[in-house]
């Protein structure tokens, strides 16, 4: 019980410090999401989750929080298509492998005080299909 109540002090105060009003739903959805380590999560895995302890949410809710924790900073979107998108709760750079037929992302770890990156090699028995990085400046 002790450890319950301290995740919801800190989902609370994590979504207090971006500006967020810790509504039910956003308290519940972060203690989900943040209680469990970095994680890739898609909206309907969420939703999934959310249902499975008895969080009376919809899929808009769900889809509207992730949206409003990103852009507070709290989660990192990962754009597989225009249709698939998947949450970071890791919002250290990094870059991520997508395995097309499990569906699944796993994170690339770079060192970037380096001035080139050497692309790892892919797990085994996967071959890499395509590659996109973008390189966010502030200018």
């Amino acid at each position: 019980m002790e450890r319950k109540k301290r995740t919801y002090t800190e989902s609370v105060e994590k979504l207090r410090n971006v500006g967020l009003k810790p509504t039910r739903q956003r308290i519940a959805l972060a203690n989900i999401l943040f209680s469990k380590g970095f994680r890739h999560i898609k909206a309907e895995d969420l939703y999934n989750e959310a249902i499975s302890e008895n969080i009376k949410v919809s899929l808009a809710t769900i889809y509207n929080c992730l949206h409003q924790f990103t852009e507070a900073g709290l989660l990192r979107e990962i754009k597989i298509d225009s249709t698939c998108s998947y949450f970071d709760t890791n919002l250290e750079p990094h870059h991520h492998y997508y395995f097309e037929k499990s569906k699944r992302v796993e994170d690339i770890i770079i060192d970037y005080k380096t001035s080139t990156i050497t692309l790892p090699e892919p797990p085994q028995g996967g071959k890499i299909r395509t590659i996109d990085i973008v390189a966010r400046v502030d200018a």
